[in-house]
């Protein structure tokens, strides 16, 4: 069952310029009004083994894009390459194929799993699709894989609504684990659960991803879960990346004022510290009516003329870092902006 493995040294996932756009229509003949850019030129790669962190507010299109990456969304333009191949132009078996070795975690254990499947039927669904091994062979592997995620084999003849949230997301993991995969897109995957439980599901994915060398895209909007389970972050607003860097570097030397402010909202451990936080001023822009230049700019407190006359694109705080180890920004005054303190804010 075992999937061609990535050259090493070579990412797993490319993606470059990726858009995906919606039309808004209105009026009686329900013409197109307008366009929301859901995913506005994102680009960025995952190596074997690792995690990229996707982090930002609600409605800056992380769940788009992580959509976007297993074509359950059609990409408007750009490209997603995994293992070199464009997954945006694979069709047929190709398609299938490449499916088989990409994975998704959906957010809401309590709506991703049929009611009326039993959990034997939900892990084994994979294995039927993809003609996987005899039904001896697809049962022996479902008891496996329950067994991997912490589960009793005796669960497989129940049904998802005599579990917990943490055991159905723990089901929704053995159900991505099945066909094993190279690449997990899980899309908020302990949003939903209560924050004890959250810590069991997310040392189980590191467990997963030590033990099976799974690469994840980690889609969230929580920094301190992204924080523990990244090795690269990546910052989106609006559909953009504008900031992007290694996840030690992204948390003590964050260059963006967006990320600031994500930063400087992360409660205090000490009660006794209070943050002189950088207020946020104005409102977000309408995704249907960005601005010309840096889309932040409206409500950015460092904010010049420059910034909202020139789109800033993502450049290198140190060209000489390695690739690995590359910090890059949106934003055209990162040489300029205050020292931050991650206790104090600024």
């Amino acid at each position: 069952m075992n999937s061609p493995r990535t050259e090493p040294g070579q990412p797993l996932l490319q993606v470059e310029n990726l858009q995906k756009h919606y039309a808004v229509r209105g009026g009686l003949l329900a013409r197109t009004t307008a366009v929301l850019r859901a995913v506005a030129g994102v680009s960025f790669e995952v190596m074997p083994g690792q995690t990229l962190g996707l982090v930002g507010e609600s409605g800056c299109g992380k769940s788009t894009l992580g959509r976007t990456l297993m074509r359950l969304e059609e990409p408007t333009e750009g490209r997603v390459l995994f293992q070199g191949r464009n997954l945006a132009e694979a069709k047929g078996d190709e398609l299938f194929a490449l499916r088989r070795q990409m994975q998704m975690v959906l957010q809401d254990p309590y709506s991703s799993l049929n009611p009326r499947m039993t959990v034997g039927e939900i892990v084994r669904e994979p294995l039927l699709v993809h003609r996987i091994g005899s039904k001896a062979e697809q049962v022996d592997r479902v008891s496996s894989l329950l067994q991997t995620v912490g589960l009793a084999p005796e669960v497989m003849t129940r049904y998802p609504n005599e579990f917990s949230g943490g055991q159905r997301q723990r089901i929704g993991v053995a159900r991505a684990l099945a066909l094993d995969p190279q690449l997990v897109i899980a899309d908020e995957p302990v949003s939903a659960l209560d924050v004890s439980v959250q810590s069991q599901v997310l040392n189980l994915m590191l467990r997963l991803q030590r033990e099976r060398g799974l690469a994840y895209v980690f889609i969230s909007h929580d920094l301190s879960v992204v924080q523990h389970m990244s090795d690269r972050v990546a910052i989106m607003y609006l559909g953009r990346i504008v900031e992007m860097g290694p996840v030690d570097r992204i948390f003590a030397a964050p260059a963006h004022p967006y990320t600031r402010a994500l930063m400087q909202a992360i409660p205090t451990p000490d009660p006794r510290r209070r943050r002189e936080r950088v207020p946020l001023q104005g409102e977000t822009p309408s995704p249907t009516a960005l601005p010309d230049g840096c889309a932040f700019a409206g409500r950015c407190p460092y904010a010049v003329d420059e910034c909202r006359r020139t789109p800033p694109a993502l450049m290198p705080l140190d060209a000489a870092a390695a690739p690995a180890r590359q910090h890059v920004v949106a934003c055209v005054r990162r040489s300029e902006l205050p020292a931050f303190d991650p206790l104090a804010g600024g």
